[in-house]
């Protein structure tokens, strides 16, 4: 990506002057005092080098700008116009993000979530911002990740964390993947027609609709992610799928009771169908017993956890982070994402999780911790984005094999 100041580009930037409603948005870099991992010389050089050199891929994370003041967020989000966080991720090091754009806040025509207008609108109007610069691109194929590592870009990766908006109508699975969606959840913390959420325990799980739309799902070539499905819905999920399923961002309730966080049934369901666990970072949620005020040390103890559980070769990281108090989103939208920490031990309040507070530094210290801690290259590449590329080129391989027209010669990889 460009370091020009003349290249810059600013979302919506097409748009002629005063058209753009206006609003105080959050910084994009050195939001937090700079989180020290204790590294050596020799150490810190060798974490920058595997952050430049690997494929980097961020399983969730809302790589966007909010306003200062989270109070203007639903009025920011009902103009349709999220900024990307361009600068933030120049800074970031990932080649990849998992972008889940407004989600169960899409409220653009009215004050409920999960609209279909509303995430159609939303994932449209994104993408007419980035066909307006070259620096970020959307990405549809494992080989357009890949391009964007050798290009120096960065790709977005376009999903939501429920198929509520399909409703009943198995085609818009397929709208949704011509509108450029690559990856889609089961249900989140409510209810849907396709399996339960987090709020209901394990009451329910997948319906005869959702094994419809798992397969739909399957043959369209669209990822399937269980994160904010109950125990019961995720587990038949992966007995119904026949490609690897992905848990974008969870961790393991050995370590922290919550409904938010996976049983270890949960946890090898989604190893056995060959898919990936991405260790998410979202305050108050991946908290440990060991670190009870959360970190990145609490978020690696579900990282070390779940990676002797079900093996190196089926974790990630998902921190589901963003460029705004994160802490005061959740409570702005608190009637909204019901059942993340409901029943939580007593544990220490954060103002952000130290050491992933934004995208901007998720994973520069994600690569230190793993240095520090000893992990060899090849383990470190195979956790910050290996392990991601390996599920996708089996997710996709629907359309993934195919020829694709307009980029001929494209070398094989």
């Amino acid at each position: 990506m460009s370091d020009q100041p003349g290249d810059a580009y600013t979302s919506y930037g097409y748009l002629p002057a005063g058209e753009l409603e206006q609003f105080d948005l959050d910084p994009e870099f050195d939001r937090v005092p700079a989180y020290d991992l204790g590294l050596d010389e020799a150490q810190a050089a060798r974490a920058e080098r595997l952050l430049r050199d690997s494929v980097v891929v961020s399983l969730h994370d809302h790589p966007v700008v909010f306003p200062k003041d989270v109070a203007e967020i639903p009025a920011y989000n009902r103009t349709g116009r999220q900024h990307t966080a361009f600068e933030g991720l120049r800074r970031s090091g990932m080649t990849a993000v998992f972008d889940n754009m407004m989600d169960g806040t899409a409220c653009v025509t009215g004050h409920a979530p999960w609209r279909w207008d509303d995430v159609v609108t939303d994932l449209g109007m994104r993408q007419a911002d980035l066909a307006h610069q070259r620096d970020v691109v959307v990405v549809r194929t494992v080989d357009d990740i890949l391009d964007a590592h050798r290009d120096g870009s960065v790709g977005l990766v376009f999903g939501l964390e429920a198929a509520t908006p399909i409703e009943n109508e198995l085609d818009r699975l397929d709208v949704l993947f011509g509108l450029g969606l690559r990856q889609i959840g089961i249900a989140y913390s409510d209810s849907n027609a396709l399996g339960s959420g987090l709020i209901d325990g394990d009451a329910g799980g997948l319906t005869h609709f959702g094994r419809q739309a798992v397969a739909r799902m399957n043959a369209v070539g669209l990822a399937v992610d269980v994160s904010h499905s109950n125990d019961r819905t995720g587990i038949e999920t992966c007995e119904a799928s026949t490609a690897p399923v992905f848990m974008t961002h969870a961790g393991a309730r050995a370590l922290w009771d919550i409904p938010r966080l996976k049983s270890d049934d949960a946890l090898r369901a989604i190893a056995a169908t060959g898919g990936v666990i991405g260790m998410s970072a979202a305050p108050h949620t991946t908290i440990s017993y060991a670190h009870r005020e959360h970190s990145i040390e609490s978020v690696m103890d579900h990282f070390e956890y779940i990676a002797e559980l079900v093996g190196l070769e089926h974790v990630a990281f998902g921190p589901d982070t963003l460029f705004v108090d994160h802490v005061g989103l959740h409570r702005q939208f608190a009637h909204l994402l019901a059942g993340a920490t409901s029943g939580e031990p007593e544990h220490p309040r954060v103002a952000y999780v130290a050491g992933l507070e934004s995208p901007e530094e998720c994973f520069r210290n994600i690569v230190g911790w793993l240095v520090r801690r000893g992990y060899g290259d090849r383990d470190i590449e195979a956790v910050i984005g290996g392990n991601v590329i390996r599920a996708l080129r089996e997710i996709w391989s629907a359309y993934e094999r195919l020829p694709h027209a307009g980029r001929p010669g494209r070398p094989e990889r």
